[in-house]
């Protein structure tokens, strides 16, 4: 597997998004002007995008932001969103960056707490689906 970093949204990373968040799970506002702006990383097995995330510094905030993290089906279950969130997190480090928050799908808090994040605020909903804010001190 590896890992690819852009300045700007490419289409393996759009194209896997609109599989998992789109078609999987039926969410409608998915892109955003975010995606102008963002960093994005997408995995590959050989030549194939398999997952993808973005972040980018929160203007005006001391801390970046984490999102959109998505694994195709076929390749979920082998800790792939694990590697692709320890990646960001070391390019967020390597640029300074201290704090990392993210807005997560309820549904996926235990994944991100056993990755060390933890959960401030209360549930809210996007598009009908409940998430919670989370956030992670990565610098000693």
């Amino acid at each position: 597997m590896k890992i690819k970093c852009y300045d700007a949204l490419p289409d393996e990373s759009m194209n896997i998004r609109k599989t998992v968040f789109v078609e999987e799970q039926g969410f409608i506002d998915e892109f955003d002007k975010i995606d102008t702006y963002a960093k994005h990383l997408v995995m590959y097995d050989g030549d194939l995008p398999i997952a993808t995330c973005r972040f980018f510094k929160e203007q005006g905030k001391e801390y970046y932001l984490i999102g959109r993290i998505a694994v195709i089906k076929n390749y979920r279950g082998q800790n792939l969103g694990t590697q692709l969130l320890r990646e960001a997190e070391k390019i967020i480090f390597q640029n300074g960056g201290n704090y990392i928050a993210l807005h997560s799908q309820l549904q996926a808090k235990h994944f991100y707490e056993k990755q060390g994040y933890l959960p401030y605020g209360e549930v809210d909903y996007d598009e009908s689906c409940p998430h919670i804010w989370m956030y992670k001190k990565i610098a000693t």
